[in-house]
């Protein structure tokens, strides 16, 4: 069989040298993209005024980053509470006595805010939790966790004082940390209001916490100790 002379050929293609669409030869543009279809270089496709603007995407605000980096703190704060207490022992019943009494020699002496955050806000331990634990401590009556508000008591605060204002002195130091005060500050302030407490001299200076209270409070505030004729005795 012979092939006909006047047989018509296939019709062409034009394949969109933008979006790679295969058009008709009848095309002049793209029907895909709309890009010419006799030029060799994409032509990049205009943007229609008319067409809605497209939303940002929004950015967290300043009020709710800050809002989640608190409740992150906060949630992490309540873990190490909780891993604090569980780690520790609480007090038994005849110990629990005794600190509220020591308490109210305070609340009798007029250290209302100290007696409130001791009474309101203070949990007591009778064992090192972990992280005392870890860092250690010195050999002392209690320890305080600020700022979860715990405050360890070893058997020392328990035996060594003579009475119920001797352990308020041992608490009143304590409360001092838990406002968040230092070791000097806790120790100065102790000091200073001894005679409000009644914790005087003529009455304890045998004693072994009085002892160890005034040489720590002499090495770390000599000018306490410069009164008197002799220029030695205490100011407080």
């Amino acid at each position: 069989m012979t092939q006909d002379s006047n047989q018509t050929p296939p019709l062409s293609r034009q394949k969109c040298s933008n979006c790679g669409l295969v058009n008709t030869s009848t095309d002049t543009l793209c029907r895909r993209c709309g890009s010419p279809l006799d030029d060799s270089t994409p032509v990049e496709q205009q943007i229609d005024p008319n067409a809605p603007d497209q939303p940002a995407p929004k950015k967290r605000g300043l009020l709710k980053r800050l809002t989640w980096i608190l409740g992150a703190t906060l949630i992490a704060l309540l873990i190490c509470y909780v891993s604090l207490l569980i780690s520790s022992d609480g007090l038994e019943s005849d110990q629990r006595e005794t600190v509220q009494n020591a308490i109210a020699v305070l609340e009798q002496r007029g250290f209302s805010r100290e007696v409130f955050v001791l009474r309101h806000l203070t949990v007591f331990r009778s064992t090192d939790n972990w992280w005392n634990r870890y860092i250690g401590h010195r050999d002392a009556y209690a320890a305080t966790n600020f700022p979860f508000e715990l405050v360890t008591l070893y058997p020392e605060f328990f035996t060594v004082p003579v009475d119920d204002s001797e352990r308020a002195a041992v608490l009143l130091h304590e409360a001092s940390h838990l406002s968040g005060g230092g070791e000097e500050e806790a120790l100065g302030s102790a000091w200073r209001n001894k005679q409000r407490l009644g914790w005087t001299a003529d009455r304890y200076r045998q004693t072994r916490l009085w002892n160890a209270t005034e040489q720590l409070t002499r090495a770390q505030f000599p000018y306490m100790f410069k009164c008197g004729a002799d220029g030695q005795s205490d100011c407080f």
